[in-house]
């Protein structure tokens, strides 16, 4: 296969694509977010990058905390819009009609409609050029019980999320494998879809 060399970019895609809540002083406001993942699993954290000239900069770095709000088809549209309009401009939460859930262990409000949402404390914040990395705690992590068997475990499969994919939205609809399919042995492939 012959391959075309581009400019460097940031072209690793596709993302997760997130709409993250903050608050500061009775304002609360939603940023979407793609530029963002995990960066450890004990403890758990993920980091987020931010412009400093967005509203929510400054928000996020007066009060130290965020929530990451998992978006699914529904709030597809809600999620563009949170990252095109700015939060000194409109209410995005009032004039999207989304619910701010008080958070367990952080300020920040969660966006109710939102399949899961991961509360999060600041731990340190990176200059990189065009955004600062926010690096950060995962302190807790509310699911919608909908998604939820009777054992506890979660289905993320039918929370309808979607992703950002070089300047488009997609639904992640199929489920290509799970973790460690290649090598397991044919007759232990059979798994739950969950």
């Amino acid at each position: 296969m012959s391959k075309i060399q581009l400019k460097p970019g940031t072209m690793l895609y596709p993302v997760p694509a997130v709409m993250v809540s903050c608050s500061h002083n009775g304002d609360n406001n939603i940023i979407t977010i793609a530029w963002t993942g995990i960066i450890c699993s004990d403890p758990p954290m993920l980091y987020i990058s931010v412009r400093p000239e967005r509203h929510s900069f400054e928000m996020i770095k007066n009060t130290g905390d965020f929530v990451v709000n998992l978006p699914n088809k529904k709030l597809c549209k809600a999620l563009d819009f949170c990252g095109v309009k700015s939060g000194r401009e409109v209410n995005k939460f009032e004039y999207l009609s989304l619910t701010p859930e008080k958070s367990n262990l952080v300020t920040s409000p969660s966006i109710g409609e939102a399949p899961l949402s991961l509360e999060c404390k600041v731990k340190d914040i990176i200059p990189l050029g065009s955004h600062h990395m926010f690096i950060s705690d995962i302190v807790g992590v509310s699911v919608d019980e909908g998604l939820m068997d009777e054992k506890q475990k979660i289905h993320l499969s039918k929370a309808d999320l979607i992703c950002y994919n070089h300047g488009e939205y997609w639904s992640l609809d199929e489920t290509l494998g799970f973790f460690g399919y290649s090598i397991r042995k044919k007759q232990k492939i059979k798994r739950e879809r969950g």
